[in-house]
């Protein structure tokens, strides 16, 4: 699927656009992941930060540490709470989109994924290569299987 992508949050408050392909795309089942989605797990949507406009709404920050150690700041609507983006301290000009807020999530499938050590066990990972016990020290071999399947 072709750019632009657009998105929100689940109230419409936030209201943003994508104007470029993704860097990557994996699953992530770190327990953060999991209390931020209310789910089993989070898919990051990985964009260079410029690619991003808010098109409604400002979005509310809040800063943290992942399960990995690495610092980000998180942004979410103020009024429902949905979680957006992250700002991942770890990769300077980049952010982490939580793809289920994009508008079309259909076209979506994860090159592998990371944190499986704390996946859910009725969850089932995808074989690949690229599936990760924790974080991996480099995410290159996700962005060239990304690129590599979806230029």
């Amino acid at each position: 699927m072709e750019p632009p992508y657009t998105g929100g949050c689940q109230c419409g408050a936030i209201r943003y656009e994508i104007t470029e392909k993704p860097i990557t795309l994996y699953a992530c089942h770190c327990t953060d992941c999991q209390k931020q989605s209310a789910s089993a797990f989070g898919m990051t949507f990985r964009i260079h930060s410029d690619a991003l406009k808010i098109t409604a709404g400002t979005p509310q920050e809040w800063h943290t540490v992942a399960d990995s150690g690495n610092a980000k700041i998180a942004y979410f609507c103020g009024a429902c709470g949905t979680r957006l983006y992250n700002a991942p301290q770890r990769h300077p000009g980049a952010l982490s989109i939580k793809a289920g807020t994009l508008d079309d999530t259909s076209w979506l499938k994860p090159v592998g994924s990371v944190w499986t050590r704390s996946a859910q066990p009725w969850v089932m990972i995808p074989p690949s290569p690229l599936n990760h016990e924790t974080q991996p020290d480099s995410m290159q071999s996700f962005v060239d299987a990304w690129q590599e399947k979806n230029g």
